[in-house]
């Protein structure tokens, strides 16, 4: 069978992985790039036998990089989510932890130059508009994997990836609140649902009879949990104005519990099928501003820091360390609470490492490259 080869970068970015591609190498109609992603991971099937997917949502990533338009930019970062054990890929949310790959993705496509110790990549996420600035090592203007840096759920260490989140709030929707509350009811749980960097149903754990310290494997074996969240899941999502999102991850779920190992806040996050066996980079901001929101599901659950003196020019600062089923993730927020929440920024230190490079193949039938 004849098939068609495509030139790719194959990365672990912060704790997910997946194929890096030139955005010009593959199809430009959606239709299409839709059923290549779908072939070149294998998605339909569990294991994703006959494509290079992991059998996880954390591993059928896909990442598409392009010379950016946009005069802040230089990158372009075009995410697709495509699904594990059907034939899915949803391009409405993004990913922080594949995003951590894309500035040591475009400095080796030649899409980026690598000057100094440290390499700046200013990034936009098409998906959602965001901006983000990735701060990558280039010692010698040489780009450098290994370091000291440890991130929870990744093995060993690699050379640190500073990630500076910007207009990340209404990543989707409206804004900050889509339902225009801190708080709603749906099928009698009451839950946050809330959008920075990616939106979000939060609910406490112990309303759902958790603890909040489960493990990922027993969350995902507790098929009556996943009922109720996805019922309420879609019924928030038509609140968000997110419509029906029965073949949509967004919006994700996540749910709190107070911390239990020196962290701000227990947190696990589904993507939505499934636990994510860590936590998404995108969702930890997400969870942070809900933590930090007054009148949100996080209130009782941890106590929340001062925030700047009403007289003061200058945004709070503060670090969360948001605890999860690998360990821990610290988020660093810049906000203001003078008049109503603000986020100004939300950073994020993570790591990336390229494991392969060279070509993925498709069959003929799916793309032919006229």
């Amino acid at each position: 069978m004849s098939q068609t080869a495509i030139p790719y970068l194959f990365l672990r970015g912060g704790s997910s992985r997946g194929p890096y591609f030139h955005r010009a190498d593959l199809p430009q109609d959606r239709e299409t790039l839709s059923q290549v992603l779908i072939a070149l991971i294998g998605a339909g099937h569990p294991l994703n036998i006959d494509g290079i997917g992991g059998g996880e949502a954390v591993t059928t990533k896909v990442a598409m990089l392009s010379p950016s338009d946009d005069e802040w930019a230089d990158i372009d970062y075009f995410f697709a989510q495509v699904a594990v054990d059907k034939p899915l890929v949803d391009y409405r949310p993004t990913c922080g932890n594949i995003l951590s790959g894309v500035g040591p993705a475009a400095i080796e496509m030649g899409l980026v130059r690598a000057l100094g110790d440290i390499t700046e990549v200013k990034i936009h996420a098409v998906n959602t508009g965001a901006k983000v600035i990735a701060r990558v090592h280039t010692p010698g203007g040489m780009l450098r994997y290994d370091g000291d840096t440890a991130i929870a759920g990744v093995p060993g260490t690699a050379a640190p990836i500073a990630l500076s989140f910007l207009d990340v709030v209404g990543s989707v929707t409206s804004g900050l609140l889509p339902t225009g509350r801190p708080r709603d009811t749906f099928q009698g749980v009451e839950v946050t649902c809330i959008d920075v960097a990616m939106p979000l149903v939060i609910a406490r754990a112990s309303d759902l009879g958790l603890s909040g310290n489960e493990s990922a494997q027993a969350l995902n074996d507790n098929a009556a949990l996943f009922a109720t969240m996805e019922a309420i899941r879609l019924q928030a999502a038509r609140a968000m104005g997110l419509g029906d999102a029965s073949e949509s991850v967004i919006p994700k779920f996540a749910v709190l519990a107070p911390a239990q190992a020196g962290g701000s806040i227990a947190a696990r996050y589904f993507m939505p099928w499934r636990a994510h066996p860590s936590m998404a980079v995108s969702g930890a901001q997400c969870i942070a501003a809900c933590a930090l929101l007054e009148g949100s599901v996080a209130d009782g659950l941890w106590e929340r820091p001062p925030s700047a003196p009403l007289d003061s020019s200058a945004p709070s600062s503060s670090t969360l360390w948001i605890e999860h089923p690998s360990g821990m993730i610290d988020v660093m927020m810049e906000y203001s609470c003078h008049d109503g929440f603000v986020l100004h920024s939300a950073g994020l230190v993570r790591s990336a490492r390229k494991l392969a490079a060279g070509e993925v193949f498709v069959p003929h039938s799916v793309w032919s490259r006229k």
